[in-house]
């Protein structure tokens, strides 16, 4: 079962789609709080449709709470200014994949964390910041899932 992490996401319409994915894929979504929005929020409840209900989604306080929920998995943090890149990484079974929130991503204290395992990134054309918050999580998920077997999946 893979892990996504959302580390203070600000936007409900891209929590929601993550919402929607973890149904669609089987992993387990953490969101660590402080949030930008309530779950409540009309704009979360449409990106998510109707999958709230079969999607595994844990809402942390922190990311000390968020990291003791997801014990020895290694915790791959995704940002523009990594060197490795995502295709290049070898998923295992319980791994995290932690992405920040928008706009600015990761802050530094979060990627130094002595359980952060490596920093990886997605790669894009020269002088754009960054992707979408959902569409990173839903391209680096379903790599992980593909090569995990889509172990479940029909």
């Amino acid at each position: 079962m893979l892990h996504v992490m959302l580390f203070e996401p600000r936007i409900a319409g891209n929590t929601g789609n993550a919402i929607r994915l973890s149904a669609a894929t089987g992993a387990t979504l953490h969101l660590v709080e402080p949030l930008g929005f309530d779950l409540s929020e009309p704009k979360l409840r449409r990106a998510g449709l109707d999958y709230h209900d079969l999607a595994h989604t844990v809402v942390h306080p922190g990311l000390e709470a968020a990291l003791a929920a997801v014990p020895g998995a290694r915790v791959l943090a995704f940002t523009t200014q990594a060197t490795t890149s995502y295709a290049d990484v070898a998923y295992a079974d319980d791994d995290v994949l932690l992405f920040g929130p928008e706009p600015t991503g990761l802050p530094a204290e979060v990627l130094a964390h002595p359980r952060v395992t490596a920093h990886v990134r997605i790669p894009m054309l020269p002088g754009r910041r960054s992707l979408n918050l959902a569409n990173c999580v839903a391209v680096a998920t379903y790599e992980a899932w593909r090569q995990l077997g889509f172990d479940a999946g029909v």
